[in-house]
């Protein structure tokens, strides 16, 4: 249990107090006080090490089930006993380009608070300091905590929808330089990034429901006063849901404008080799017909035959590059 116990504290009255190792006998006697809080915070636990702790706190089997199963969408669960809320946070790798999701559920009951995190994200180890810093909100007991884990995974969504937009201009950059190369990895790119902000709308959209709910309607084991504290968070979230819809827009705009421009090369490239193939026609149609066959034809017993029969090719030639030019085919 210690290997995924990342941390267990009781909290009194806003501050971490001294509290008895087994955290059943932690929870007994925060319940005792009625003022205090027993707070686990745990790592990728196997069903067996969640066992015990399930079984101490009254957690229900199917949020147990969820909790370590994972890969769940962001929801809120109201049980007998408990209150269960799945969070997505997100990293993103600026180096390879790529959106990755851990998942982080939190209980909330009588006088405790379990976490379970799933990745590499969302580190909880920084708001639990945080929010030791301020005991006038810790003092609020388990609904301070879900506030302070709700914030600091929203606030990260803005910072990393930020960090996308930063990429997304570079790659829009490229897209519309005048000397963009024609190639295939633009738009591999482009639909590479679309799937990146895929993943993180899967992330951010269904939280809105869970974070309506707290900040607007009556939830159990959520304090009625934290609501503008949450209505807060919603607002940012909403936020964060429009800058992931906006870079979803401009990547599909992205993508057409790529397509757009390959498409007007292509037919500059087809301009192009028309104009040298009608060029290349004119001398090949004259010397296929002097090249045939016949005793009796224009010009072929004269002496300037052949160089008047060059010099109109030429001429013709130079005819026909100097229009394709001033059409702008070449």
């Amino acid at each position: 249990m210690r290997r995924v116990i990342v941390d267990c504290a009781m909290y009194r009255d806003g501050r971490r107090s001294a509290a008895p190792a087994d955290f059943s006998d932690a929870l007994a006697e925060a319940r005792a006080r009625g003022d205090a809080f027993v707070w686990i915070g745990m790592h990728e636990p196997t069903e067996a090490e969640f066992e015990h702790v399930s079984r101490e706190f009254g957690l229900h089997a199917l949020a147990v089930e969820d909790a370590l199963t994972a890969h769940q969408r962001p929801k809120l669960e109201v049980y007998d006993d408990s209150l269960f809320v799945v969070l997505k946070p997100v990293l993103y790798d600026d180096d390879a380009d790529t959106v990755t999701t851990g998942e982080l559920m939190v209980f909330i009951g009588d006088s405790f608070v379990v976490t379970v995190r799933h990745g590499e994200g969302a580190a909880l180890t920084a708001v639990r300091h945080r929010l030791e810093q301020d005991p006038q909100v810790l003092r609020h007991g388990p609904t301070a905590v879900l506030y302070a884990v709700s914030d600091a995974v929203v606030d990260h969504y803005i910072e990393v929808a930020a960090e996308l937009q930063g990429d997304l201009e570079e790659l829009e950059a490229e897209v519309f330089a005048p000397n963009a190369p024609d190639s295939k990895n633009t738009a591999s790119r482009i639909y590479g990034f679309k799937r990146q902000v895929l993943e993180f709308r899967r992330a951010t959209s269904p939280l809105l429901q869970p974070m309506d709910r707290l900040a607007f309607g009556r939830v159990p084991f959520v304090h009625e006063h934290a609501q503008p504290f949450f209505r807060d968070v919603a607002d940012h979230l909403t936020k964060a849901n429009e800058y992931v819809e906006g870079l979803d827009r401009l990547l599909s705009d992205a993508l057409a404008a790529h397509l757009a421009q390959m498409g007007v090369r292509q037919n500059d490239d087809m301009r192009k080799i028309s104009a040298w193939a009608a060029m290349a026609a004119v001398p090949t149609m004259v010397a296929g017909i002097y090249g045939m066959n016949f005793e009796d034809m224009p010009e072929l017993r004269q002496g300037w035959g052949y160089p008047g029969v060059v010099a109109l090719m030429v001429a013709v030639c130079l005819g026909l590059h100097r229009m394709f030019k001033r059409r702008g085919w070449l």
